[in-house]
């Protein structure tokens, strides 16, 4: 036998076992591979970078495996190892295990006897504790009636407490003492007093041992059989007792050996002592009886023995029944493991009195537990075994018998194990061969996804542009009316297929935020136009409130936080009939120190007058209220936390754990009464989580529910990195230098709402001082200080009294001021308001419809007022005359393969006065774009044949850089291309693709903006219109929805 062949059966039994390892590892990544899981996974542990980190190794291991394995076979498989050496092998395996099994019982037997003792000790020590405990607490009660006897009987004059009295007591305080037999008073009589006593008393002192000699019943007790007590010094004659034993009242206490002894203990230490067991006279049960001494009330704390004993006025007994208070213990603590209590007197060590006995135990542990029950003349102890003979050690058996037998397994494994290698090394490759038809599956998963929106959102582009072209000729209502509700389903149908491929890309681990700079009020104020014609239908107040401590510019995904927005407030205007929906804007280390916008709990201190769910408990268990302080991956992060709350209906507490669950609803009539697809909350939440954020919720039904999430950004100021700014209608910037310095008074009762109105307003330079009443306006107008440029009243109070809103209006043209202030009506429903100011004889009355944004608020202030553009749509009307001066002289191109693509954008952008040209092909789109043109903008369709829209504008791109190059370095005259030194026409992305068509991937190509098909012609205006020096215009256009961003 050659060191060659044990050497190569050591390398065969480990590299059965490496084996092992990489095929159960293979398996398992295998099943996360084909379960789209360990994407998630990495994606939140490791990222990109780490992935890809985590592919390489694996290769690198997996090579080294087929490296060893090839080796092996080369050197080692070919010889086999002597048969002897293993049996050998084989039988040492087997003697050692069978020692170590033998060990093992050994070991766990001995542990499972130390364990029987903890339990025996356990038990008998709480059952100890337990009597002595029950024991202490009728004791106090006894001595608490020693000081009752005390102060109302030798304490009053005549004595407050009679036999009767002191029976009904004692019956009626029973419960108190559930483990007392009786109690009983005697008082102390001297020699001298005792003829006075017992003709106050009426009946003789008797002798205590002639009723132990001759015992009996209490319904037998006659007195004069009983012999009067004999002649000494002084007398302990039982005058107050309880029903159960009244027969003992006359009777000396004194007289008896035991009771003597107990009672001049009692008296001289001043506590309470015990007698030793005896049988109670009526049960025959072993009992003892505890005595108090009463003293009078005068004794000071510090008093000797002899002070004691001259001041005692008597004895207060109570007997207890040993036999019955330990059964009622055990009783208590009945448990599987019965065990036998003996309870003794052990005060002489030599003769122990036994107070309980029970059955005998053929068990040899025993515990002994000491008890203290008050009297340390008298000791006693509890001495527990257990009742049934300790059961056979099954758990030591079968422990070392299983152990036994996977040894013997493991050995008959190793022997069978070493057949199957071949079997799993063809597993192996087969496993590898599966891993590739996962991964090829998951690529065509994604082709799937992005050909099949493409593909839906094509022709659902057509349908909805040539519905609101046909919406724009001349219909009759019925028509209209048919026409909205087509136009309604398609958009409802859009929706349903950007949730559904949202929830496929976040499963997939495709979707990724941008890190654009962005305007986060503009964001809200998108929103707000969104949303603002359904809570203006349903008469809902909607408002957004945003703290100064938040940064003007963030850096982060616009688009999805603007959906995250969405989501939450649509779920609030879907679900609210009446009140208000309200979002607010703070950071984390705000709101952890004060919350600016607070509002109490189910109060009418909210933005309508409406109760709402605290906010505070929506995010209860965030990690970021958990610490000391909210814990940033950067200095420059900001942590935000956003809140909207509604007066709706709220969500039933059954429903509410399955909120954020994907496709369920909270009812099943809540899809057919509200619509909705029951993946919008889940969606939020990934992206909330995405965004490195919590998100919780508070919901009270028939009140309202209050939805928070948080978010990390990155401060727009951070320089680190070069980021593309996203232009979102930031109009306020430009007026807000018209409106600085000018004064503005709000006029509104409810606080929380004037403190939204005011943080609008300020956005434009605008100082703001807030009044509850006409009267308090009035004042501040003609206290002749600060001038007041404008008055805003809220629609509440102008509605309130409509005589005071004219009278208001009259002193205030009758003021001094060289410049009346602008009167305005803060209002959620413009024809209501109308109605009003014109029944109060306002007719030149401004109203500015609700909710405020900044750009809308401007406009209207600028109308009024005389300054900047005064040529916008009033009241939030856009004429279709404005409309066509939007983009007229403006020549924009549109590159689209589908014809009817084409006519939807170009009667679109004509609607607003553009002159459009068309182009089929990316090919007819750089020849036409070949500077010099006259093309001011461009809308490019993404895929294309022959050439899609990425190369189209990477080639345009490159032309143009081409020339400005020639133009710089004065290769070419500008004259030859009209006077432009720098060429680079805006091409906007046009796509069905919003699966890999993304806005960061549009602006890598070059491209300036995304518009995402279906789109609507006041996006198309929005996108474009970024481009072009246009004055402000009035949000009434509409808004975006988040669908039709970027995805």
């Amino acid at each position: 036998m050659s060191l060659l062949h044990v050497f190569g059966f050591g390398l065969k039994v480990g590299h059965l076992l490496w084996m092992l390892c990489c095929w159960i590892a293979s398996m398992i990544s295998m099943n996360w591979f084909i379960n789209g899981e360990f994407k998630d996974a990495k994606a939140g542990l490791l990222g990109d970078s780490g992935s890809k980190m985590w592919y390489k190794c694996w290769d690198k291991i997996s090579s080294y495996n087929f490296k060893i394995h090839h080796h092996y076979h080369q050197y080692i498989s070919s010889k086999r190892v002597s048969k002897t050496w293993w049996r050998r092998l084989l039988f040492s395996w087997v003697i050692s295990w069978t020692v170590a099994s033998i060990w093992i019982f050994c070991y766990m037997s001995s542990q499972a006897t130390e364990k029987r003792k903890e339990t025996l000790a356990s038990m008998c020590e709480e059952r100890a504790r337990m009597l002595q405990d029950q024991f202490n607490v009728s004791m106090n009660h006894i001595q608490a009636m020693s000081i009752l006897i005390s102060t109302f009987h030798h304490g009053k004059n005549p004595s407050a407490i009679d036999q009767r009295t002191f029976a009904r007591y004692t019956e009626r305080t029973a419960f108190e003492r559930p483990l007392t037999s009786g109690v009983a008073y005697a008082v102390r009589v001297l020699h001298s007093e005792r003829e006075q006593f017992e003709k106050q008393q009426g009946w003789t002192i008797k002798r205590m041992d002639t009723l132990e000699q001759n015992p009996v019943h209490k319904d037998d007790y006659n007195p004069d059989l009983l012999e009067p007590s004999p002649i000494q010094e002084e007398y302990a004659p039982v005058i107050f007792a309880q029903d159960i034993i009244s027969h003992v009242v006359s009777i000396d206490m004194l007289s008896g050996k035991e009771d003597r002894e107990n009672v001049l203990r009692a008296r001289k230490s001043g506590k309470g002592v015990l007698t030793a067991p005896f049988r109670l006279l009526k049960t025959k049960r072993l009992g003892v009886i505890l005595t108090f001494a009463v003293y009078k009330r005068d004794l000071p704390s510090n008093a000797t023995p002899n002070e004691r004993i001259e001041a005692t006025d008597g004895y207060l007994g109570g007997v207890f029944d040993i036999e019955s208070l330990v059964d009622k213990l055990l009783q208590q603590l009945a448990s599987k493991q019965t065990i036998l209590v003996n309870v003794l007197d052990t005060t002489n060590q030599s003769y122990p009195i036994s107070m309980y006995v029970s059955n005998a135990s053929d068990d040899g542990l025993e515990h002994v537990s000491h008890l203290n029950f008050g009297d340390p003349f008298r000791k006693h102890e509890m001495r527990c075994r257990f009742k049934q003979k300790p059961p056979w050690p099954w758990l030591a058996i079968t422990t070392s018998i299983g152990i036994l037998v996977i040894a013997l397994l493991v050995g008959h494994i190793f022997h069978a194990t070493v057949n199957r290698i071949a079997k799993v090394e063809d597993d192996c490759h087969k496993m590898m061969e599966l891993k590739k038809r996962a991964e090829a599956a998951d690529v065509a998963k994604s082709e799937f996804l992005a050909t099949v929106s493409h593909e839906i959102r094509t022709p659902m582009n057509g349908v909805l542009g040539m519905l609101q072209m046909l919406m724009d000729t001349n219909l009759d209502v019925t028509q209209l009316d048919h026409v909205r509700i087509a136009q309604a389903s398609g958009k409802a149908l859009v929706a349903l297929i950007n949730e559904v491929l949202d929830q496929a890309k976040i499963e997939s681990g495709k979707l990724e935020l941008e890190e654009v700079q962005f305007d986060l009020r503009a964001v809200l104020d998108d929103v707000l136009s969104l949303l603002s014609g359904k809570s203006q239908e349903k008469g809902v107040e909607l408002a957004v409130y945003i703290s100064d401590r938040v940064p003007e510019m963030l850096i982060g995904d616009p688009g999805r936080f603007r959906q995250i927005i969405t989501n939450l407030m649509g779920n609030s205007i879907k679900f609210t009939e009446k009140g208000h929906i309200l979002v607010t804007v703070h950071l984390v280390e705000e709101v952890i120190d004060l919350i600016e916008v607070e509002t109490e709990p189910l109060s009418n201190n909210t933005l309508s007058g409406f109760p709402v769910a605290d906010r505070r408990w929506s995010w209860e268990g965030f990690s970021s209220f958990s610490q000391e302080g909210p814990m940033h991956p950067s200095s420059d992060s900001i942590n935000l936390i956003v809140s909207v709350e509604d007066t709706g209906e709220g969500i039933p507490l059954e429903a509410q754990s399955r909120v954020f669950t994907r496709f369920m609803q909270v009812g099943p009539s809540i899809s057919r009464t509200h619509g909705g697809t029951g993946i919008g909350l889940s969606i939020s939440k990934r992206l909330v989580n995405l965004m490195k954020g919590e998100i919780g919720f508070v919901s009270i039904p028939k009140i309202g529910s209050t939805f928070t999430f948080t978010a990390v950004f990155t401060g727009g100021s951070s320089s680190s990195k070069e980021y593309k700014s996203q232009q979102i209608n930031n109009q306020s910037n430009s007026v807000s230098s018209e409106f600085h310095g000018m004064r503005a008074l709000v006029m509104d009762p409810k606080p929380v709402r004037a403190k939204v109105s005011r943080y609008h307003i300020q956005r434009l330079g605008i100082h703001v001082e807030v009044v509850s009443d006409w009267k308090k306006g009035l004042s501040i107008i003609s206290s002749g200080g600060n001038a007041i440029h404008m008055v805003l009243i809220e629609q509440e109070v102008w509605d309130g009294d409509l005589n005071s809103s004219a009278l208001f209006i009259n002193n205030l043209e009758k003021t001094e001021n060289n410049t009346l202030p602008k009167v305005f009506l803060l209002s959620n429903s413009i024809s209501s308001s109308r109605a009003n100011a014109t029944t109060s004889g306002v007719c030149n009355l401004t109203i500015i419809p609700k909710p405020l944004r900044a750009s809308m608020l401007a406009a209207s202030l600028q109308r009024a007022m005389g300054v900047g553009n005064k040529g916008n749509p009033r009241n939030g009307e856009l004429p279709s005359l404005s409309l066509r001066n939007l983009l007229l002289g403006k020549k924009i191109l549109i590159v689209d393969d589908n014809n009817v693509n084409l006519k939807v954008a170009a009667g679109a952008l004509k609607k607003y006065g553009a002159d459009v040209v068309t182009a089929a092909r990316g090919i007819e789109a750089i020849e036409l774009l070949t500077p010099p043109h006259q093309f001011d903008a461009c809308f490019m369709d993404i895929q294309m044949p022959e050439m899609d829209g990425f190369e189209a504008t990477r080639r345009i791109r490159d032309m143009e850089q081409n020339i400005n190059n020639r133009i710089r370095f004065r290769e070419s005259s500008v004259e030859t291309y009209n006077n432009v030194s720098n060429w680079h026409v805006p091409i906007l992305a046009m796509t069905a693709d919003v699966i890999q068509a993304t806005h960061e991937e549009c602006l890598r190509y070059g491209m300036d903006g995304y518009v995402s098909k279906p789109f609507e012609a006041e996006q198309l205006y929005l996108e474009v219109s970024r481009f072009f020096p246009i004055g402000i215009i009035s949000e009434s256009v509409g808004r975006t929805s988040t669908h039709d961003m970027p995805m």
